[in-house]
């Protein structure tokens, strides 16, 4: 160990700083820091680095004194951030790491590089000082340090996201914000300068909460597919996240913000089961798979009497084939998408119209499984019964689990 700590003191001149030296003798010299290794050195060697200009760093260690550290916290209480989990991460000289790495390729050395050994030291500190932790996955703040001139501290505010449940109790409410289609959301005396179609979606019902409480920037609604705006959704509710940017706090009494809110849109919206959750769900509840399925119960009226006996054949239903539906075909890609009807019972209510309760594939539209949509969905309600036949009435009675 020695030779090679001899080797590094000739490359450099004697002109190195005890990171440094310690840095690139972790994997031969032991000790619990680097520090505490070259210090092993200098007193094998009988030499002073204390006060060494450094021809590797140019002492760049010695900007992570209290200074830096007056400079987090008071980013940290300019902004009023909360957080539990933290990473570092910095900006260094690119001369600084360039030299850091031809000595280590140099000597043949596998050791940690200059720009990992600063996030690790900034981060014990901020360890010390707050008794956060430092997290790689998943973190709350990324503290962004600039060491290349002056230290400079930005912190970026990672999201906040939030799962749960929802029911849609009354109906004319879209499930996100929608823009108002006249003047596409810049405000016009159609939306009454608002900006939007509806004054009111399932999303802002809650966000609105969720944005003062958090003092975020910004709320996204992410959900598990999504009923059309005259669709009640009932039973235990549509799985969704909710993701809240730049979120100033973290710490929420979310039972107690379930009930505040519902109490708040009794009659319109419920939300269920609020809980903090991690980025991958935002996807996953997306996601569909053979073995998620929707209930739907369906009021349907035909055109003229039907014949009962038909009824029965529609218990029959199977695999369906479905082009995108024309009143969605502005935002979706024209093609065939087959799916597959699960289960299908009906109730007769008069000559011309019946309850239909039917469990699908997530996907399959159950207005275009009625009407037909001009022979896009076949086979179809209508061509059975030989009617025209149309859904009046439409409720999501339940979403499966992803």
């Amino acid at each position: 160990m020695y030779e090679l700590a001899k080797q590094i003191l000739d490359e450099t001149d004697g002109k190195i700083c005890k990171n440094c030296l310690g840095r690139k003798l972790s994997k031969t010299v032991e000790g619990s820091n680097n520090i505490e290794r070259a210090d092993k050195i200098c007193s094998e060697f009988g030499i002073d680095l204390d006060d060494v200009d450094c021809v590797v760093c140019d002492n760049l260690f010695d900007k992570l004194n209290d200074d830096l550290y007056k400079k987090i916290d008071d980013k940290i209480n300019q902004l009023g951030v909360e957080f539990d989990t933290f990473l570092v991460g910095s900006k260094i000289s690119k001369d600084i790491q360039n030299r850091d790495e031809e000595l280590s390729e140099k000597l043949n050395l596998s050791v940690e590089t200059i720009k990992k050994e600063v996030n690790r030291l900034i981060g014990l500190g901020i360890w010390e000082i707050y008794d956060k932790e430092a997290e790689f996955e998943s973190q709350d703040i990324v503290f962004n340090i600039d060491l290349i001139n002056e230290p400079k501290v930005r912190i970026q505010i990672n999201p906040l996201y939030v799962e749960g449940k929802y029911n849609k109790l009354k109906r004319g409410i879209p499930q996100t914000k929608w823009p108002c289609t006249k003047c596409k959301g810049r405000g016009c005396e159609e939306c009454n300068y608002t900006g939007k179609q509806y004054p009111e979606s399932v999303e802002e019902l809650i966000s609105e909460h969720f944005l003062k409480l958090t003092k975020g920037k910004e709320a996204k609604f992410h959900g598990a597919g999504r009923e059309d705006i005259d669709v009640l959704m009932l039973g235990s509710g549509r799985p969704f996240v909710l993701e809240i940017k730049e979120p100033k706090i973290r710490n929420l009494d979310l039972p107690s913000l379930e009930k505040e809110i519902n109490k708040i849109n009794e009659g319109k919206t419920s939300y269920h089961n609020l809980h903090v959750c991690q980025r991958r769900r935002k996807a996953e509840i997306k996601q569909s798979s053979p073995d998620t399925y929707k209930v739907y119960n369906a009021f349907v009226k035909c055109e003229n009497a039907y014949d009962k006996d038909k009824l029965e054949l529609l218990t029959e239903f199977d695999e369906i084939h479905q082009q995108t539906p024309l009143r969605v075909l502005r935002r979706r890609a024209d093609k065939v998408r087959i799916k597959h009807v699960l289960d299908l019972s009906y109730e007769i209510v008069d000559d011309t119209t019946f309850n239909m309760r039917i469990k699908t594939e997530g996907g399959l539209y159950i207005k275009e499984l009625i009407s037909g949509d001009d022979g896009r969905s076949h086979p179809n309600v209508s061509e059975v019964l030989g009617v025209t036949a149309v859904c009046e009435q439409l409720d999501v009675i339940e979403v499966s689990e992803k």
